[in-house]
C-alpha cells in the first residue's frame, strides 16, 4: 500500500498542534441556483451525523454548523494513516429581502446538505404591460 505524503494537510496538522489543538474550521464545499420560484443549496459534509447539524436564520444572515468527531483508536491497535478530516464545519450565507426565511428547510442525504430557500411572492420575476397612446388620467397620476 502506497502512502502519500500531503504537504497541507501536514501543515494544517502541524498548526493544529502548535496552537495547543484547537480544531479549525473545515471547508464545506456548496452549490447554489435558482430553480424557478427557489434556491436550492447543496452543502457537501460526507460523514456527518446528521444530528450535529445546526441550521439558523438571524435576520437576513443563514448560519449553517455542523461537527464530525474523530474515530476513536481501536483496542490494542494504533492508526497508521489518519486523513479524513474531523472538527467543526461552518457557512454564512446573507439572505436578500426577497427569501421566505419562515419557508426553508433542509434534508441530509448521502452526505449531502440540501436545503430548499423559498423565494418570497413579492420577489418572483413579474411582467410589465406596456401600454401605447396618450396616458389616462390614472397612469398619469401614478407617473
Amino acid at each position: 500500500m502506497a502512502v502519500t505524503f500531503d504537504p497541507l494537510s501536514e501543515l494544517d496538522r502541524l498548526t493544529g498542534a502548535l496552537l495547543g489543538g484547537r480544531q479549525t474550521l473545515r471547508p464545506m464545499p456548496v452549490d447554489l441556483h435558482r430553480d424557478g420560484d427557489q434556491y436550492m443549496l447543496n452543502a457537501d459534509l460526507p460523514g456527518i451525523d446528521p444530528g450535529s447539524v445546526d441550521i439558523n436564520v438571524d435576520g437576513q444572515l443563514l448560519t449553517i454548523r455542523a461537527e464530525r468527531t474523530a474515530p476513536t483508536q481501536t483496542d490494542g491497535g494504533g492508526w497508521l494513516l489518519r486523513e479524513r478530516p474531523h472538527g467543526s464545519y461552518l457557512r454564512q450565507f446573507s439572505l436578500g429581502e426577497g427569501v421566505d426565511s419562515d419557508g426553508i428547510s433542509a434534508h441530509y442525504d448521502n452526505g449531502v446538505l440540501s436545503l430548499v430557500i423559498p423565494v418570497t411572492p413579492k420577489a418572483k420575476p413579474r411582467k410589465i404591460e406596456v401600454t401605447s397612446g396618450a396616458p389616462t388620467d390614472q397612469q398619469a397620476l401614478a407617473g
